[in-house]
């Protein structure tokens, strides 16, 4: 059959709504959102949401996610990018065994200003960053959007007023890959 079809929705504005197995609610201000537990230890948390009997040649979706802390975007620490690695602070949707790439939603630190010198917590897109290995890993090429929702990062602050990858308030270090052209 042609047409579109719902994998999965998790709406968390719903107050009935919970979040996957394995995830932390994070709640302030009335928002509330659904993300990995608080730890020092990079890793990767999964909510797989089965769509192995459905054939399909496109996807179609959105992710507004919020801000916890300071999020290291493309994660500088691991110079051996794969896709079952934690590679970004964000986001990685993926299809199939072995996973595919379909899209990246990275949460970079601050909006308008590089975290430190070398400039690997912000968007690989930031214009004028004289950066090589910011670059997202090759299996993500340009398939990747790129936000900040902090003008200055602090540690264990929940950022509400920016909400991540809709495309907008997008500052001077993110802009280009912030949304679609």
């Amino acid at each position: 059959d042609d047409g579109w079809m719902r994998v999965a929705s998790l709406n968390m504005s719903d107050p009935m709504a919970v979040c996957p197995p394995g995830f932390r609610l994070y709640e302030e201000n009335g928002i509330r959102a659904c993300g990995k537990p608080v730890t020092t230890a990079a890793y990767c948390q999964a909510a797989v949401f089965p769509a192995s009997h459905i054939s399909y040649t496109e996807v179609c979706g959105r992710m507004i996610g919020y801000q916890y802390g300071r999020p290291g975007g493309i994660n500088p620490y691991f110079h051996t990018y794969d896709i079952n690695s934690p590679y970004v602070e964000g986001v990685s949707l993926t299809y199939g065994s072995p996973r595919q790439h379909i899209w990246t939603f990275i949460n970079a630190i601050q909006e308008n200003t590089f975290w430190n010198t070398d400039g690997q917590t912000s968007c690989p897109c930031a214009p004028n960053s004289g950066i090589s290995d910011k670059a997202p890993p090759s299996f993500v090429g340009n398939d990747y959007f790129c936000e900040s929702g902090a003008p200055i990062a602090q540690l264990n602050t929940f950022y509400t007023s920016d909400p991540l990858w809709d495309g907008k308030q997008c500052g001077i270090k993110e802009e280009l890959c912030c949304n679609f052209p």
